[in-house]
């Protein structure tokens, strides 16, 4: 399968986007899911100010 120019150049483009959305956001996604999951049993409420003093 032969793909034009103009094809490469917006798959290229649709790349570009999806790497740099992944890039920047895998780690807020992370925090995200951590904080909604909450804190194991025993331990100390999930916060912002305990992620940033810890």
């Amino acid at each position: 399968m032969v793909l034009s120019e103009g094809v490469k150049e917006r798959l290229g483009v649709v790349v570009d986007v999806v790497q740099t959305t992944f890039h920047w956001g895998f780690v807020p996604l992370v925090l995200y899911l951590g904080f909604t999951k909450g804190a194991e049993p025993g331990m100390p409420p999930l916060n912002i100010l305990s992620l940033l003093w810890q």
